[in-house]
């Protein structure tokens, strides 16, 4: 490395990194790096949207409803176009799924591609308006070779198929997490230069940690088996308690269980039996990538993985985190049901 002062000039850039993986791959065509190129673009264009909404006056409502009965913020929508047409313009894309559209949405013929993009333009969006960290997360699948005409079939693919996934959370820096399966990857943004730096190599997950994560407000509303697990948390038989933290925005609270270890629970609750997050844009890409850190992510039953979805904007409880906690709430789900 050389470095002049703070200024590092041989730096690893997300594209430098992304082109160098594709040189492993002697059939690699370099799609792949195009398409995570413009992803990277609506991540910066998203960030900046995001840095001065206040001033801009984007914060607020804007008077619609997405397809989950939630109110769309201007910022949402903003976020929406610009994945869309940073994604559509690749030429790398064939079909879209994103959290703000009901429909799937297809490339028109001049743009297409061969992959597909599940993603959540703004995740955390409830957050903006008190200055909390925000997110976005996407998962890329390949089209299965030789489908001209995809079926909901070929787009509804487990997430052991995902070619890549990654989030972006908006905290006091900007920074990309990616995996193209072969371990996590977090860069920073240096808006100095306008790019990503690759700061943190090989992101592990520790096996077990000390913090659990989950709306507490929501506990006369769970399973029996997920109360005893948090209560052997706060009140456990010897050693000290897991200390409690939750943001309420997936990315940060995901990006912090990475970090330090623990657990994440989002579970069924008497009003929402199927689970709150939805599977394709929020569960699956997260479970991947806390997967690819040596972590595990389950709804409980099945890995998070290995769910076949059923339609596009399916909900899913999840637990993902340390690989020991994580086995501490299957064991109390299983001694429940026994």
């Amino acid at each position: 490395m050389t470095s002049h002062g703070s200024f590092d000039s041989n730096c690893i850039t997300l594209t430098r990194f992304v082109l160098a993986e594709q040189r492993k791959i002697p059939s690699a065509t370099g799609d792949l790096t195009q398409l995570l190129n413009s992803i990277q673009t609506a991540v910066k264009a998203v960030s900046s949207a995001v840095r001065k909404a206040g001033i801009a006056k984007m914060y607020g409502m804007a008077g619609n409803v997405n397809v989950q009965g939630e109110e769309v913020k201007k910022l949402d929508i903003l976020s929406n176009e610009l994945f869309i047409n940073m994604l559509t313009s690749s030429y790398c894309t064939r079909v879209l799924i994103s959290e703000e559209n009901e429909n799937v949405i297809e490339v028109t013929t001049e743009k297409q591609g061969k992959y597909i993009v599940c993603f959540d333009p703004l995740d955390g969006s409830s957050n903006i308006d008190c200055l909390v960290s925000v997110g976005s997360i996407f998962g890329i699948y390949r089209l299965p070779d030789g489908v001209l005409q995809p079926q909901l079939k070929d787009i509804l693919q487990c997430g052991r198929n995902l070619v890549a996934a990654g989030y972006a959370l908006y905290g006091s820096a900007t920074m990309m997490v990616l995996s193209i399966g072969r371990g996590v990857n977090g860069f920073i943004y240096d808006p100095a230069i306008g790019e990503f730096i690759l700061t943190e190599k090989n992101m592990r997950i520790p096996n077990r940690g000390t913090i659990y994560s989950i709306n507490e407000g929501y506990e006369r509303l769970w399973d029996p088996a997920i109360k005893q697990y948090i209560h052997s948390k706060k009140y456990p038989s010897n050693g000290k308690p897991y200390g409690a933290r939750y943001v309420g925005s997936m990315v940060a609270d995901v990006h912090r269980t990475i970090k330090y270890g623990g657990i994440f629970l989002y579970p069924a609750t008497v009003d929402n039996p199927n689970g709150k997050l939805r599977l394709l844009y929020e569960c699956i890409p997260m479970a991947y990538i806390i997967n690819e850190a040596g972590g595990k992510a389950s709804d409980g039953n099945i890995d998070i993985l290995d769910i076949i979805p059923k339609n596009i904007h399916q909900r899913s409880p999840i637990i993902l985190g340390s690989t020991d906690d994580v086995d501490d709430v299957l064991l109390c789900i299983k001694n429940n049901k026994n």
